[in-house]
């Protein structure tokens, strides 16, 4: 683990996913050791930190690939809060859903509809934080 890459990584978590990696770390270290690290500096650390995208650029691609995906429900959801924290608007979210319409299917990008309107409706993301 690169120290400054991991730092680099739990700053772009906070502001990403709004939650202290250190939290990420312990849910991780019973089953899957050192996997949290990884995840924080590869992608957080490495991959959020390039120059060229902003972050909700970044997120936009995220929850694009995911919906393209499927069955990745779980980390759309985690990137839909991501997007939310990092200044997307749900009107803009849903936008970029049904641009993926033609190239994922009505499917997948209703699924990943459905998936946002949960996370909202269950109080977990609250905009006026």
């Amino acid at each position: 683990m690169t120290k400054d890459k991991f730092e680099i990584g739990l700053k772009n978590l906070k502001i990403t996913e709004g939650h202290d990696g250190h939290e990420l770390k312990k849910i991780f270290d019973g089953i899957a050791p050192g996997l949290a690290e990884y995840l924080i500096e590869f992608i957080f650390g490495d991959i959020y930190a390039r120059e060229g995208l902003t972050l909700q650029e970044r997120e936009t691609v995220a929850i694009s690939s995911l919906l393209t995906l499927g069955g990745c429900d779980k980390e759309l959801r985690t990137h839909i809060i991501s997007a939310l924290n990092t200044g997307i608007p749900k009107e803009k979210i849903v936008e970029i859903f049904i641009q993926c319409i033609p190239f994922a299917g009505f499917p997948r990008a209703l699924n990943a509809i459905f998936v946002l309107q949960e996370l909202l409706e269950s109080g977990e993301y609250n905009s006026n934080k």
